[in-house]
């Protein structure tokens, strides 16, 4: 069985492995909060804290300065004198709403010092997770799920903005609060008054704890159904000519629907039981109020305490019921947060399969020449896909390969790429092994055309732009012209400023073969990679396009995968893969005495070129392993 996915929410971990993963995404984004290279941060960190302390100080004095005018009013305090009568109640309003306005103003002004250190945090992460992405190997990729992992990423970034905020300026300023509360109604009245509201909050906080953890279950099942529903609806719409060449509409749409169907029902539980929370926690503060203000009650009856007393219990705890109303909403916000975290940092503890070795050096090019030395390779290991492999490419040659679909030839363009690393023997690129050196200095090497040409949802410049992102406009058009684009493109109404839709799917096949084509030319590297560049062309382009092609690569290192043979009759050495093995090599007139295989493919192609059917290396290909997970 294989080992679950990264975007898998849970596993057989179980509860106690997810919530030490849990304190430990906590962990690591603490180092965020207080960078140490930015002390400029790490200022606006220690200002906010002291904006939130002076906020809560405030707050407390509110219901203080309320009792006092109070009882300011009350027959009992009034005095003979008119003026002193006014004066004293207008002193204690006037300090209540100087109170309110400062509780209020240090609160927004911690928010406003905060804010920085609360977006560099998520960019920081965000950019840290994007990269790694970047770094994990071609496997992973064609293994994931785009829609899931999209999801993944964005509710992992909205769960550390919630987690930042609640934690740091919510959690924690509500209990110095409420120890505050406690302090006060303990030293102005007695104990009891203070044990009732740290009873109240005390069951409140264990009642909203232990049904929130009740209802975690829920909550995850809904973003499970949620994540499958929107990668089924993503996967649909990039392959929609798909569905419609086959008439699937409504396959997709029960599809979706039974993904939605397990969303909606994990939704009402949600909600139902949210709701179970909800009369709960009203339920004990309502007690908890009654029982105080009883208490309040019988002392102003006693002649113990003042109306204003009254007053100042009752506010305390209403003041406090806002507080502890949210600390539930921001424990579910914060436990849900670390659940939407939890899919997104696990992507950050997959390994890159393929990784640079520490301190490696980067490639140094004399004259590119490319050399498979004894290469075996496998992506399943019950599967060998390259068994044995030689041959060299000396500097400014070019070699071919051909042979039946699933014989390896696209592999052989994914290893010297590095997107996987042999199994047995050594690529060598100038005498220097390519897992020695930095990956980035080995595709700087490369350009590679591909037969399936995806593009960014973007311009046609930006896509062509795209070989060397700082070229110059004059470059970008000159490698447009090399390509034979730049006429077609000039002829748009927008130019190249012409968007291509998702994938590239606004052009045909040739013009994206072309924009691919221009891009790479643009890259102007050493070593040249041409998977079935000119496949998705008419015959006339394909010869313009062969032409300009050996131009290009008239003084640069070519390595041609081909199925169509008459575009390789000029290589220097032509290899034919069967099965994953080198079955003949030579160059095209000499393969064609030999009469072997090559000869064979050559002579299908031609009668079916007479003939005017399609050109295939074999009547029926079966096609190349894509790379999976070997069994547990």
């Amino acid at each position: 069985m294989s080992p679950p996915h990264p975007l898998s929410p849970s596993g057989p971990a179980g509860a106690p492995q997810r919530q030490a993963f849990q304190l430990g995404a906590i962990k690591t984004l603490l180092p965020h909060l207080w960078p140490a290279s930015e002390p400029a941060l790490r200022l606006r960190v220690v200002l906010a804290l002291a904006c939130l302390v002076i906020a809560k100080l405030a707050n407390v004095w509110v219901p203080i300065f309320y009792k006092h005018a109070i009882d300011a009013l009350s027959p009992t305090h009034q005095t003979t004198a008119a003026a002193a009568v006014l004066a004293l109640p207008v002193g204690m309003i006037l300090a209540y709403g100087a109170a309110r306005v400062l509780s209020q103003m240090f609160a927004e002004l911690r928010d406003f010092v905060f804010a920085r250190v609360q977006a560099r945090a998520i960019r920081t992460v965000a950019l840290g997770v994007f990269r790694h992405l970047h770094e994990l190997s071609l496997r992973f990729h064609l293994e994931r799920h785009t829609g899931g992992l999209s999801r993944a990423i964005e509710r992992g970034a909205t769960g550390i903005e919630n987690l930042l905020s609640f934690t740091l300026f919510n959690i924690a300023p509500t209990l110095f609060e409420i120890l505050l509360v406690c302090g006060v109604l303990w030293g102005l009245y007695d104990i009891s008054f203070a044990a009732v509201t740290f009873v109240t909050i005390a069951g409140y906080i264990a009642y909203t704890l232990g049904v929130t953890e009740w209802r975690i279950k829920f909550r995850r099942a809904m973003n499970e159904s949620d994540m499958d529903a929107n990668t089924k609806a993503i996967d649909s719409l990039l392959n929609y000519e798909t569905v419609k060449y086959f008439g699937n509409e409504d396959h997709e749409a029960r599809r979706y629907d039974k993904a939605l169907i397990r969303y909606e029902a994990a939704s009402i539980k949600s909600h139902t039981t949210l709701s179970l929370l909800n009369i709960g926690q009203g339920a004990i503060i309502a007690l908890g109020v009654t029982v105080i203000m009883l208490m309040a009650g019988q002392g102003v009856v006693a002649g113990r305490l003042t109306p204003g007393d009254f007053v100042l219990v009752n506010t305390y705890l209403i003041q406090l019921y806002m507080p502890l109303n949210f600390l539930g909403f921001v424990y579910r916000e914060i436990k849900q947060s670390l659940i939407d975290m939890e899919a997104m940092f696990k992507l950050l503890d997959v390994p890159a399969e393929v990784a640079d070795r520490p301190g490696a050096p980067g490639l140094q090019v004399a004259g590119g020449a490319v050399e498979f030395r004894n290469v075996s390779f496998r992506y399943d290991q019950r599967r060998p896909i390259l068994k044995d492999v030689s041959f060299a490419v000396p500097p400014g040659k070019s070699v071919a390969l051909v042979g039946a679909s699933g014989g390896g030839k696209s592999t052989v363009a994914r290893l010297l790429f590095r997107f996987y690393d042999v199994a047995e023997g050594a690529i060598l690129i100038d005498g220097q092994d390519i897992r020695e050196v930095t990956q980035a200095s080995l595709r700087a090497l490369i350009g590679v055309v591909p037969q399936d040409t995806v593009l960014f949802n973007d311009s046609i410049y930006y896509n062509i732009a795209y070989g060397k992102p700082d070229a110059s406009r004059a470059e970008v058009e000159a490698a447009a012209r090399h390509a034979h684009i730049d006429a077609f493109v000039q002829g748009l109404p927008d130019g190249y400023k012409t968007q291509v839709g998702e994938r590239g799917l606004k052009l045909s096949g040739g013009e994206k073969q072309r924009v691919a084509i221009a891009r790479t030319i643009l890259k102007s590297p050493r070593i040249l990679l041409f998977d079935e560049a000119t496949s998705a062309l008419d015959s006339g382009t394909e010869k313009e396009i062969q032409a300009n092609l050996q131009e290009i690569s008239a003084d640069r290192t070519t390595l041609v995968i081909a199925h169509r043979l008459s575009t390789i009759v000029d290589a220097d050495e032509i290899l034919v893969l069967e099965q994953g093995e080198v079955v003949e090599r030579g160059r095209h007139h000499d393969l064609l005495r030999r009469g072997g295989k090559y000869a064979g493919m050559w002579k299908k192609q031609q009668d079916a070129a007479a003939r005017g059917e399609l050109v295939r290396d074999e009547p029926v290909p079966a096609p190349e392993p894509a790379p999976v997970k070997a069994a547990e």
